[in-house]
C-alpha cells in the first residue's frame, strides 16, 4: 500500500498544479475560480499532511528508533 500512498501524493500534487495553471491564466469567472481555489486548499492540505507522516517518519528512522509503519495509514 505505500506505492498506492506515494501514488495517490503524487497524483494530488499533479492535481494541485493543474488547478494552479488554471488559476493563473485568469479567464475564469469568478464563481469557478473561487470553486478551483478551494478545491487546491483542500489538496494543499492533504499533501501537507503527506509530507508531514513522510517527515514524521524519515525523524523516527534517523533518530535510531525501530518502528513498525502501518503501510495503510
Amino acid at each position: 500500500m505505500a506505492a498506492a500512498k506515494k501514488n495517490n501524493f503524487e497524483n494530488q500534487l499533479e492535481e494541485l498544479e493543474a488547478l494552479v495553471e488554471q488559476l493563473e491564466d485568469g479567464d475564469l469567472p469568478l464563481d469557478e475560480a473561487l470553486k478551483i481555489f478551494e478545491k487546491g486548499v483542500k489538496l494543499s492540505r492533504q499533501c501537507q499532511k503527506h509530507l508531514a507522516e513522510a517527515e514524521q517518519k524519515v525523524t523516527i528512522l534517523m533518530n535510531g528508533k525501530e518502528e513498525v509503519f502501518d503501510a495503510e495509514e
